[in-house]
């Protein structure tokens, strides 16, 4: 091995001397519309994966698609001596769909603003997993002696539905002795972060039908029943609106409250609740107390109702009683709480009190408990502060990734993060961008990880 090329100055020349490639692969992976929630998409789905393992290929690795029910999973190595240990570095190639009217170019256009690159999936995720795969570049040209592994997704932004039974009919191939994922945030620039757990997500909607057509409020109204104004009682019912606190009984039972260590480091995370309204463009809050805000966001379960359907929407007002309505929600749920559990406690209270309502269970995400001990967690830490020079804060994440927990169980060895994308990236937003100074660490970062897990010898 070279250790020259592993110092930061000599990860800074490697980074700047492959910008153009590194551009030129994201660009490639950006401009395919991989939507996994339309159906209509599946042929740039398809077309993605193929464009994946090219990339591999094309960059000495070796790739293959697996095929799975549903959309395939893509991956790529370097490496396959049996005397070296090995990692897998995991990632998302599905992106969420781009029909907001805020964008200001087209999302599936590449678009290079100095250091900021923007288009659907430029942060989430496909960003980061072409970061990886250059600190992989790196890594390997410096001789680094271990296997480094990618597999890559198409269908986490739908709940990874095919994913389980993939991975059940490929794990033979995809043995590994450790997992990183980088599709996670950090809190904000410059302070880098790890997730010591992730929420878990359960959906579901609610539905009811009162009539077969749209009714004359001045004939009926007062005698007819309104299906809009009961599931509005309903939601009122499971939950206030103000707060956010969920009202049916037993639904925090089984919360595991954050530690009073995991609090002392989230207060020295360098969370600012200004940050947090600037970076997600919030206008108002439910609280402006910062320990407040992260215990909400990372340490405890929500009730969101994220659409309401039903009766006239155009301009001005019809004055019918509308027939039927619907209300989609969802629940986002902390260790150690069962979405099996939780669901089948909301849909009995829906049940008891609304017998009429009918309640439809959607997909759901287990929750996860990441792990913040051992070496693989402290070559984590020490990829951070060498490439970023930062110390780094393992904290939680809000949001859910179905496939970390499917990993660990399958293939049976433990998952960790090193996420790279900040909250003014924009996930899942108009105008969604990754920037060069991420990616140039996160090469970094990554070849520094992969030199130090190197040594962990089976």
């Amino acid at each position: 091995m070279n250790p020259s090329l592993l110092t930061r100055e000599a990860l800074g020349q490697f980074a700047r001397e492959s910008r153009a490639a590194f551009e030129a692969e994201l660009k490639t992976l950006v401009e395919i519309p991989s939507i996994s929630a339309d159906p209509a998409r599946q042929g740039d789905v398809r077309r993605c994966a193929e464009a994946a393992r090219a990339l591999f290929e094309r960059h000495g690795g070796k790739a293959e698609i697996l095929e799975t029910s549903g959309n395939p999973l893509i991956h790529g190595w370097f490496g396959e001596d049996p005397s070296q240990s090995t990692i897998t570095v995991y990632n998302h190639m599905d992106v969420q769909p781009a029909n907001e009217p805020e964008w200001t170019a087209e999302p599936f256009s590449f678009v290079v603003d100095g250091d900021t690159y923007r288009g659907r999936g430029s942060t989430d995720d496909k960003g980061p997993a072409v970061t990886a795969l250059f600190g992989a570049l790196a890594a390997r040209r410096a001789g680094v002696p271990l296997n480094i592994h990618f597999l890559w997704e198409l269908e986490e932004e739908i709940g990874s539905p095919s994913f389980e039974g993939g991975l059940n009919r490929h794990k033979d191939r995809l043995k590994t002795d450790a997992i990183v994922v980088s599709d996670t945030v950090w809190i904000t620039r410059g302070k880098p972060s790890t997730p010591a757990g992730l929420r878990g997500l359960k959906g579901f909607r609610l539905t009811l039908e009162t009539a077969d057509h749209d009714l004359h409020s001045g004939v009926v109204g007062g005698a007819a029943r309104n299906p809009l104004a009961e599931l509005i009682k309903v939601v009122a019912t499971m939950m206030d609106g103000e707060t956010g606190k969920v009202l049916i009984p037993g639904f925090y039972d089984d919360v595991v409250k954050p530690s009073k260590q995991e609090l002392e480091e989230w207060a020295h995370a360098g969370f600012s609740v200004e940050t947090f309204k600037k970076d997600h463009m919030i206008t108002g809050m439910r609280t402006e107390d910062p320990i407040k805000v992260m215990k909400r966001v990372w340490g405890r379960p929500t009730m969101e109702v994220h659409g309401v359907v039903g009766g006239y929407t155009g301009p001005g007002i019809k004055s019918a009683v509308p027939p039927r309505a619907e209300v989609k929600l969802s629940c986002r749920l902390v260790p150690d709480m069962d979405e099996h559990k939780t669901i089948d406690l909301i849909r009995a209270f829906v049940a008891k009190h609304f017998p009429d309502v009918q309640f439809h269970e959607e997909h759901g995400l287990a929750p996860f408990k990441g792990h913040v001990t051992g070496p693989y967690a402290e070559a984590i830490k020490d990829a951070y502060r060498f490439a970023f020079d930062a110390p780094c804060s393992f904290t939680r994440e809000g949001g859910s990734i179905g496939a970390v927990k499917t990993m660990e169980d399958i293939l049976g060895c433990e998952v960790f993060f090193l996420g790279l994308s900040l909250p003014s990236h924009g996930y899942h937003a108009p105008n969604e961008n990754y920037d060069w100074e991420q990616a140039s660490g996160g090469m970094a970062a990554f070849a520094h990880y992969f030199e130090t897990v190197s040594s962990f010898r089976k």
